[in-house]
């Protein structure tokens, strides 16, 4: 057990506090040039409609709408490592305008929710695992894991929105949700009408392909933009050192919060409490009639809201036991990319603002996964 404890210390710092401080670093010396060029608050001008209904307490046009619209997007195109940045550059901005700095205000409640939904679009990551696992199709598990994540994504808006008294028959909501399901009914069927090797091919590529799309008009407008520097006294350079230093202490701030979760979570599972429970829950499971090859798949689903690392090594472990396209290996792949790590993500945003009341947002996120997880359950079962 101590054995361990200590080694879940040394990986919280070797690879999860080094890997985020260095994307942290990165990504948030670029958004600060995006910033300085006015590239997010254009953003956030277009998105405006739309997130002001969202959040109604946020200014409108403030960096906050499109700097939640860039943690959005990385979500939804699998790009992980820009949507923590991102999304803790967000709540960076919302804590500014909340008015109880030790208290979860509702924009930030409601952005961490949509945040934890995980709505996904290209499943980069899962496809990797199940093409390692030598799947037939490696990319057959798309379709349904758009359609979880998505059905979570809703949930928590609902859940939420309802909580907040939000306006459910706005027009620009309305559009904007109608535009979403079309993006995603349209990407379905172009996805589907290619070959094994063309899914593979897209789903791949698109991500890498949009990550360096970025990066590349982020720089250029920059540079069409340089006068605002001028004006600023600054130059691009000195932005993008300005933005990276503050995420050298955003990786500070949050990396206590990290190693006092993934620890907590080393001494839940080797303790056995984790197998205790997991046995208990796949003993209720097959007394209701669900079929081992569900019950098999649950510790990815019972794991993923404490951590996405652990999760992953059953996931991996399911496809290599039972093959990766038993329905076993297909649902736990599914479980993987339908929501967010929970507890993970609590500790790491809101720790960055230092917010200790976090109100309904845990309960909602928690409510989520159970959502996303009875919903996996049954895609799965209609598809294979």
């Amino acid at each position: 057990l101590a054995d361990g404890l200590f080694d879940s210390a040394k990986s919280s710092v070797i690879d999860v506090a080094f890997p985020l401080a260095g994307t942290m670093v990165f990504f948030l010396g670029l958004m600060n040039i995006a910033e300085k060029a006015g590239a997010i608050q254009k953003l956030a001008k277009w998105m405006n409609p739309f997130l002001s209904r969202l959040f109604p307490e946020v200014p409108q046009n403030h960096p906050a709408m499109g700097q939640m619209v860039m943690n959005f997007s990385a979500n939804m195109l699998g790009l992980d490592n820009a949507a923590t940045p991102f999304g803790l550059k967000a709540m960076e901005s919302l804590q500014e305008i909340n008015p109880d700095k030790a208290k979860a205000s509702d924009a930030q409640i409601m952005f961490m929710c949509l945040h934890a939904s995980g709505l996904t679009l290209i499943a980069t990551s899962i496809i990797g695992y199940r093409a390692a696992a030598n799947a037939t199709n490696p990319a057959d598990v798309m379709l349904p894991c758009i359609i979880t994540s998505f059905i979570g994504t809703i949930a928590a808006f609902l859940i939420v929105g309802i909580k907040q008294k939000i306006n459910f028959k706005s027009a620009s909501l309305v559009v904007a949700l109608m535009t979403l399901i079309a993006a995603i009914v349209g990407l379905l069927m172009y996805v589907n009408q290619l070959d094994i090797i063309g899914k593979n091919y897209f789903t791949s590529n698109l991500s890498a392909l949009i990550l360096i799309t970025i990066i590349a008009f982020t720089l250029l407008f920059s540079f069409y933009k340089e006068k605002k520097f001028a004006e600023a006294n600054t130059t691009v350079f000195e932005a993008f050192v300005t933005g990276a230093n503050n995420g050298v202490k955003t990786g500070v701030t949050i990396f206590p919060y990290v190693l006092g979760m993934l620890v907590a979570i080393s001494l839940f599972r080797n303790s056995g409490l984790f197998e205790i429970i997991s046995e208990w829950i796949a003993f209720g499971f097959s007394n209701m009639g669900v079929s081992k090859e569900i019950t098999d798949a649950l510790p990815v689903a019972l794991l993923r809201p404490f951590s996405s690392a652990g999760s992953r090594g059953f996931l991996i472990d399911s496809m290599n036991t039972f093959g990766a396209d038993s329905l076993t290996g297909r649902l736990s792949s599914i479980f993987q990319c339908s929501a967010e790590s929970t507890f993970y993500v609590i500790a790491v945003y809101f720790g960055s603002v230092n917010i200790k009341n976090t109100r309904y947002a845990l309960s909602t996120m928690l409510l989520v996964d159970v959502i996303c997880v009875i919903t996996a359950i049954f895609v799965a079962s209609w598809f294979f």
